[in-house]
């Protein structure tokens, strides 16, 4: 029998990804001695199938399309992609799936990893094996989510893919069926398309992108149409199967689709189904309701940042969460808390409620931050919503021949302030952050007015926002 090893702690982080790294990495800069504990890859989802090789894929289709579009260069680039020089840069962007350089790391900040599956056992108690690791201040839970697959009937045996086969695929299907109509759909039928698989994306709602504001998904649907991609909306997968290696799907409609892989992309779970949460009172599998320094409730020690409390799924705003609690933790172990008029303290950030930016690297891209137009209705706020077409901007010419591309301000028509942004267009990943900080700096639009853009760029979309809600 093997004897348990005890091993005492500040803090104790479950999950190694982004977010539980950035944790690790602020609190042993407050002098707390920290574990982390992972059972995959050091530097997480983000870093092996999420962020970094999605990104990776769909760079070179979007430089190509950008440069379709502009004379002088079209000519040069009608061939198709190299998909096997794409698929080698991706793996190098992965490590090749190995995470020597993210566990040097995570010693060099003098963290102590322990790897394998990490569970609580009780309050302030995480086991790891034959070791248990004991926090006196903190535990914190950072394992993030996994690919939703939905009840369909011998739906394992077809071995479909998920995000992560879709990231990780070492070469391009034939034909690509894709389930599903938010970011990782679009995004994976926009590089698989442009890599040479024939995809066929399945949308069970009315369009693309529903969190966005409706024109986005139109836009982008437009884009994947005129790519060769087939988009059928409103139509749900009944069953699915697959027979000497060719996928068979049949429809609502009872129509038949044959391919060579079918990706679900149909939303995210939790990673807390088997990590001991019925140990300290917590429901397995369940998202944690956590307060803004990311505590959860009813409890002095946990945490849930990231992921796991489902208020952003996105890499950017789980590493924003992290500094935040790390802030918290070290302000409770050093015996004090935040104080509220400290515009860095963790109960004065409230950003990540409303001003959460995010971009879909589709072709044309789409960014948005804080509230849609129905999201501030729907919140209660009197609300005016200021349309621009991206074309009528010079950088919008200079940038593309014939560019496509649309602009939407929410404004707070009681405090003239913005409430949310969104872009449409080649390129306008770049503009968001702008947004970010007027909508998170809450800045008056007459303020924002002496914000003077450079021309000729993209950025002078703001002059014709304000023009457009100043004059009209």
């Amino acid at each position: 029998m093997t004897e348990t090893e005890t091993n005492l702690y500040d803090v104790v982080v479950l999950g190694a990804g982004p977010v539980g790294e950035n944790v690790a990495d602020r609190t042993r800069a407050a002098g707390l001695t920290t574990a982390v504990v992972e059972s995959e890859l050091v530097g997480g989802e983000c870093s092996y199938w999420a962020c970094m090789p999605s990104k990776a894929l769909l760079r070179p289709v979007i430089a190509r399309a950008d440069a379709r579009r502009l004379p002088g260069l079209r000519d040069a680039v009608q061939g198709p992609l190299d998909t096997a020089a794409v698929l080698a840069r991706r793996n190098w962007f992965t490590g090749d799936w190995t995470d020597d350089g993210q566990v040097d790391w995570i010693k060099s900040i003098g963290a102590d990893l322990y790897r394998g599956h990490g569970r609580l056992t009780g309050p302030r108690t995480v086991t790891v094996g034959d070791k248990v690791l004991t926090a006196r201040h903190a535990v914190v839970v950072a394992t993030g989510t996994r690919a939703a697959l939905p009840d369909l009937p011998g739906l394992a045996e077809v071995r479909p893919w998920t995000s992560r086969e879709a990231t990780s695929a070492q070469s391009a299907p034939g034909r690509l069926v894709v389930v599903g109509g938010g970011v990782v759909a679009t995004e994976m039928a926009t590089a698989w398309q442009a890599l040479g698989s024939q995809v066929t994306l399945l949308v069970r709602g009315k369009g693309l992108l529903d969190r966005m504001e409706p024109f986005a998904g139109e836009l982008v649907a437009d884009a994947l149409t005129e790519a060769g991609a087939d988009v059928r909306t409103g139509t749900s997968v009944a069953s699915v199967t697959r027979s000497d290696g060719t996928v068979v799907v049949v429809t609502d409609t009872g129509e038949r689709i044959e391919a060579d892989e079918i990706l679900f992309a149909v939303g995210r779970a939790p990673r807390t189904d088997d990590i001991g949460l019925d140990t300290v009172g917590l429901a397995p599998g369940s998202w944690l309701k956590v307060d803004d320094s990311l505590r959860v409730n009813g409890t002095d020690w946990l945490y849930g940042v990231g992921d796991v409390n489902h208020r952003a799924l996105l890499t950017h705003q789980g590493k924003y969460q992290a500094r935040i609690a790390g802030a918290a933790i070290a302000a409770r172990a050093a015996g004090t808390e935040l104080p509220e008029s400290d515009p860095w303290s963790a109960h004065a950030a409230t950003a990540d409620h409303e001003s959460v930016p995010q971009v879909v690297f589709t072709d044309p891209e789409a960014a948005a931050v804080g509230l849609s137009l129905a999201e501030a209705e729907q919140a209660g706020h009197r609300v005016r919503a200021v349309d621009v077409d991206m074309s009528s901007v010079a950088g919008a010419g200079l940038y593309a021949e014939g560019y496509k591309g649309r602009a939407r301000m929410v404004v707070d028509l009681e405090r003239e302030i913005l409430r949310g942004v969104t872009f449409v267009g080649p390129g306008v990943g770049e503009l968001i952050h702008s947004a970010t900080i007027a909508v998170a700096g809450q800045v008056p639009l007459a303020r924002l007015w002496h914000a003077v853009p450079s021309y000729p760029t993209l950025s002078e979309v703001w002059l014709r926002l304000l023009e457009a809600y100043r004059d009209n």
